[in-house]
């Protein structure tokens, strides 16, 4: 008998729509719609118009009850927010106030054994957020062992990789590794327990969920897409859990705000005018939530939130 799923909180909310500051006749992009937690506060706050994507069909199914609580102001859309202009601009849409990405796994995928997203409950290994395309399955039973240990050292910066590549490979030659139980024992047969209480696994599966969802160059496609779209005034936040993807959105907010350093003055590029830059950061440092948050929902320590504003007028197409 499975455990239920826990209710899916939306992290640093107070936080998210403080920055965002929601306004009527305002049109904003939820590009991670998960539980509608993010979207129900902006609803809420004003008499605004939300865009809601996801890529799991099911969040899109969960979020018609919502549909009928703001009739004409939420708009759900089937599709990653990597996609976001050419998804909008089928709509009609070429202009936001606003774009929040929460690049977070959300909680019912990660408590649906039947996803395979987690080593805590037994379940086929998939770990697809758009329930289509290759499945981590299908990477830890074909990859080559060097290839496999290169991906677990990248995407999970397992230090380990190439231990836990030369045990899956020989464990896969006796049975094919097709579950989530199966794989986290395999991990667990080469490292040990870690001194802070987090499971030997968890970094294996982080890197074979980013690949399979090719999760690094959707935030890129996403990050980029997004400042085209936002209008004089219009904020993009971010709230990442992982230091690859706080990576990717740090550098990325500190170019658009024209706060990456200068080149060498050895470099040519250096005699060159710096164009104005469009957008300002809101966020010096990122945001980490509050004790009474981490408190009550665990899995929202290792929260980071970043924003930006967009100054002048850019363009979409």
């Amino acid at each position: 008998m499975s455990r239920p799923m826990q209710a899916h909180i939306p992290v640093m909310l107070s936080e998210v729509v403080g920055l965002l500051a929601p306004r009527a006749g305002g049109v904003y992009l939820d590009g991670t719609f998960g539980g509608g937690g993010y979207t129900a506060a902006f609803l809420e706050a004003a008499p605004c118009t939300v865009w809601a994507l996801d890529r799991d069909p099911e969040a899109i199914t969960r979020g018609a009850d919502l549909v009928a609580r703001f009739p004409g102001r939420l708009h759900l859309i089937h599709g990653q927010f990597g996609a976001m202009l050419d998804l909008l601009a089928q709509r009609g849409v070429t202009a936001l106030d606003g774009v929040v990405l929460d690049l977070g796994v959300s909680s019912f995928q990660i408590d649906d054994p039947a996803r395979g997203f987690s080593f805590r409950g037994d379940g086929p290994l998939d770990m697809r957020m758009s329930r289509s395309g290759p499945t981590a399955a299908d990477l830890v039973n074909t990859l080559p062992e060097r290839e496999l240990a290169d991906l677990l050292f990248e995407l999970g910066e397992e230090r380990a990789s190439r231990r836990i590549a030369r045990a899956i490979v020989a464990a896969r030659t006796e049975a094919a590794v097709v579950t989530t139980a199966r794989l986290a024992s395999i991990i667990r047969g080469v490292l040990p327990p870690d001194r802070s209480g987090i499971d030997p696994a968890t970094r294996s599966f982080q890197a074979l969920r980013i690949r399979v969802n090719d999760e690094l160059g959707e935030i890129e496609r996403a990050l980029e897409q997004a400042s085209r779209l936002l209008a004089p005034a219009g904020r993009l936040i971010v709230v990442s859990f992982h230091s690859l993807e706080d990576r990717i959105v740090k550098r990325f907010m500190t170019d658009a705000a024209g706060r990456a350093p200068s080149p060498s003055r050895h470099d040519p590029r250096g005699l060159a005018a710096r164009p104005a830059p469009r957008f300002r950061l809101l966020t010096a440092r990122p945001l980490r939530p509050r004790a009474n948050e981490t408190n009550a929902n665990p899995r929202s320590r290792s929260a980071r939130l970043r924003a930006l504003e967009c100054t002048t007028a850019g363009s979409a197409t």
